[in-house]
């Protein structure tokens, strides 16, 4: 039924302006702004809206996951742009707060708007 269709996901955030200045700004990313909702383009040509939700709540798990092909390399530019890696209990993290547990390494972050955020490199 949607086998041809290019879908796209999305998420709410409480601040569109926030929003687009950590996206485009502290992540880099390309992101465009039309009637109030932000575009990221991501490459390869995927998509991902975000609406503003004044009663936003953030979700309890991860929105958006970013492969990187050094996650100490990542991480370590994330906090030098004043970005705070989030520690999870059930999850033991090293020095910098990445999970090297099963899997690939992960280390979790949040967006203006709470909303998790993750970098992660396969093994």
């Amino acid at each position: 039924m949607f086998g041809s269709t290019k879908a796209f996901s999305g998420f709410a955030v409480n601040d569109v302006q926030r929003a687009k200045d950590f996206y485009g700004t502290t992540l880099g990313l390309r992101v465009s702004e039309l009637d109030g909702l932000l575009m990221l383009h991501i490459e390869g040509g995927t998509e991902i809206l975000i609406y503003p939700k004044e009663d936003h709540t953030p979700a309890s798990f991860t929105v958006l996951n970013f492969p990187v092909d050094n996650i100490e390399r990542a991480v370590d530019a994330l906090t030098a742009k004043g970005v705070t890696i989030e520690r999870y209990g059930a999850f033991e993290t090293d020095e910098r707060g990445i999970f090297r547990g099963g899997g690939p390494y992960i280390a979790w972050f949040k967006d203006p708007a709470g909303n998790v955020l993750s970098v992660l490199q396969e093994r």
